[in-house]
């Protein structure tokens, strides 16, 4: 990538961002500036990445963009995984289970790709095996398990911006209110190229405003027990929107138990009936969490947690595009799968920068 401008400023400080810009980085000739709201260490409503589980589950339909973009991340997560244990990413036992009654509903409709036997990661993730009926719990028709990778966002969110700092990203606070603002927020004052990783804030977003972003409300409880496996089922019978699933993050991140899928939810505040579901129902699928008494008071919990996760119609976009006199690349929409499609995102989109450069230079 070479050009006389190759000034490029990221919006966005979230899991897309962050890999973004780590990505781009490695183009010695680019001149990065990374401008947001907010920052690892921030815990906001607007701001889904620190909520998150997170880990490796894929859903995305085969063909869909979200599928090429998980199928790509996963060699990456486990090579840092293995090289790199200060990021804050470990290897876990993964168990899935299905349930037919849910197809159809909204975590049902969530879990599609997850819970099929047929699956189409089963020759990318290590282990994949499907479980015999002898190993179901009675309400559940199908099951898998493999091993994915968990991660502590609270480790691995200042690790990636530290890595972007080792490579000479400019790292800036700032509140945009026209997408096309971003360029005055490079060190130099000016950006040949902006990249859109707004994440919900697409929505509102000068220039960009896509009515196909909403939010898809999740809440947690985060707890010190260790139930050392992660676990999920494809519903509930407690609504559409609820769901089942434990994820015990590395490097003393504790375990995350969730959760929901409430579409079109903006409330922040955690809903204590609905955590207390949550809770009840982790102890039921893995009573490993209270081994003692197998009752919730047996839970040690740090926080209850609510994130918005950046919904969109159609999945996520990653595409270029012409905003007044600016190429914006736009990688934003990744709802739930932020993680587990990040640099397959990140490279997609350093491609499209490329493209625009390439352009640029010949004109």
């Amino acid at each position: 990538m070479s050009t006389n401008n190759n000034n490029v400023v990221i919006v966005g400080a979230g899991i897309v961002a962050l890999t973004t810009a780590l990505v781009l980085s490695k183009h010695e000739d680019l001149s990065i500036t990374l401008v947001a709201k907010h920052m690892p260490g921030d815990y906001d409503i607007e701001y889904a990445s620190p909520w998150a589980g997170a880990n490796y589950f894929p859903v995305g339909a085969p063909g869909s963009n979200l599928q090429k973009f998980e199928k790509a991340t996963w060699g990456e997560l486990d090579r840092i995984c293995r090289e790199v244990p200060e990021a804050g990413i470990h290897h876990q036992h993964t168990v899935i289970y299905g349930r037919k009654k849910d197809v159809g509903t909204a975590t049902g409709d969530w879990f599609k790709e997850l819970i099929r036997e047929d699956a189409w990661f089963k020759d990318v993730v290590p282990n994949f095996r499907i479980l015999p009926k002898s190993e179901l719990p009675p309400d559940c028709d199908t099951g898998t398990s493999f091993t994915s990778v968990c991660i502590n966002t609270a480790v691995f969110l200042p690790y990636l911006l530290g890595q972007c700092v080792k490579q000479g990203v400019t790292i800036k606070r700032g509140i945009l209110s026209h997408i096309s603002e971003a360029a005055s927020h490079h060190t130099s004052g000016t950006a040949s190229v902006i990249l859109n990783c707004t994440g919900l804030s697409a929505s509102k977003l000068g220039g960009v405003m896509d009515p196909s972003v909403y939010p898809g409300r999740g809440q947690i409880v985060l707890v010190r027990n260790e139930p050392g496996v992660m676990v999920t089922v494809s519903g509930t019978d407690d609504g559409s929107e609820e769901a089942t699933y434990i994820m015990q993050r590395a490097v003393g991140g504790g375990t995350i138990l969730g959760g929901c899928l409430q579409h079109n939810s903006w409330e922040s505040q955690p809903d204590p009936n609905l955590a207390q579901r949550i809770m009840e129902r982790s102890i039921d699928l893995c009573p490993a969490l209270a081994p003692k008494t197998g009752k919730v008071s047996e839970l040690s919990i740090v926080r209850h947690g609510v994130g918005l996760r950046p919904m969109r119609k159609g999945g996520p976009r990653v595409e270029r595009e012409k905003i007044g006199d600016t190429w914006v690349v736009h990688s934003y929409g990744h709802a739930g799968y932020g993680y587990q499609s990040s640099f397959g995102s990140a490279w997609e989109a350093e491609k499209l920068v490329g493209e625009i450069l390439k352009e640029k230079a010949k004109l």
